[in-house]
């Protein structure tokens, strides 16, 4: 898991600050990307491979006092052992209170415009897909009806316990994805029921198999749901192209079907 920020200044004080100003062509990572850089450590990344490790050399050229440069403009070619064929303009310097501030708020700017991730249930899939999920541009909230299971979740994991979860879905912020991974099946049925009866969710997922589907079909029709609806279920969840049942593979799978449905929502959304 990623270290918070907060972690890695307090036990990093000296750091420099390196951020991309400026690109042109193919590059691995946009202008705006940023990592911080202290003499045995490092927090994100500017998008790897050797002109990283260029840009890391010249920060701690630049904490040990022997010079290093503010400005570099960095080819993307074959003299540094890359193919992208771009070039990436960046910028270091000490990582001062005030920049650390700036870096903060921007931040903060950004993860409001994250999608929203409900996870219903944190047994073993639900808690190894919050930890997938905890460092990718997303805020999800994981929803229990047992304190066991969410005291078993690392800390910085939004969590609730909630006895009647089915009764939290009709306030879920429009776009927002549903996860349904409970203990109970039919706990699962009455969730999936009330998200599938909104048309303003990005993703309306559950864990199980074919057979569970079928059996929540039947359910749902005997329920008087609307058995269209079922187009917008994924279930099982993870998809089929990997055969393997760890919870790590299915929250990696999964992890992605999130990612892509967002995707899509938005280009809907803006079309």
């Amino acid at each position: 898991m990623t270290q918070p920020l907060e972690t890695f200044l307090s036990e990093n004080p000296r750091t420099i600050l390196i951020e991309i100003i400026g690109t042109q062509g193919s590059t691995p990572r946009e202008a705006g990307t940023f990592m911080l850089v202290s003499v045995d450590h490092i927090w994100g990344t500017i998008g790897g491979g050797q002109f990283e490790y260029l840009a890391i050399g010249n920060a701690r050229e630049m904490l040990a006092g022997n010079g290093g440069l503010e400005f570099m403009d960095i080819p993307l070619g074959p003299e540094i052992g890359q193919c992208c064929g771009g070039r990436t303009q960046l910028r270091c310097r000490p990582a001062t209170p005030e920049a650390i501030d700036a870096l903060k708020r921007r931040l903060r700017d950004e993860s409001g415009d994250w999608p929203d991730v409900y996870l219903f249930g944190a047994g073993h899939v639900g808690r190894a897909l919050a930890i997938a999920l905890e460092p990718l541009p997303l805020m999800t909230t994981v929803i229990e009806t047992r304190q066991e299971e969410l005291s078993e979740l690392p800390a910085g994991i939004s969590a609730r316990l909630f006895a009647m979860p089915e009764a939290l879905v009709p306030d879920i912020p429009a776009g927002a994805a549903v996860v349904i991974l409970t203990h109970d099946h039919a706990l699962d049925f009455l969730i999936a029921k009330e998200a599938l009866a909104r048309d303003d969710l990005a993703y309306i997922g559950m864990i199980g198999s074919a057979t569970k589907r079928a059996t929540f079909s039947h359910w749902l029709a005997r329920e008087g749901g609307d058995k269209a609806s079922l187009e917008r279920l994924t279930l099982p969840i993870g998809g089929a192209a990997v055969k393997d049942k760890r919870p790590e593979v299915i929250a990696a799978m999964t992890a992605a079907e999130l990612l892509t449905a967002f995707a899509a929502y938005r280009s809907r959304s803006s079309s």
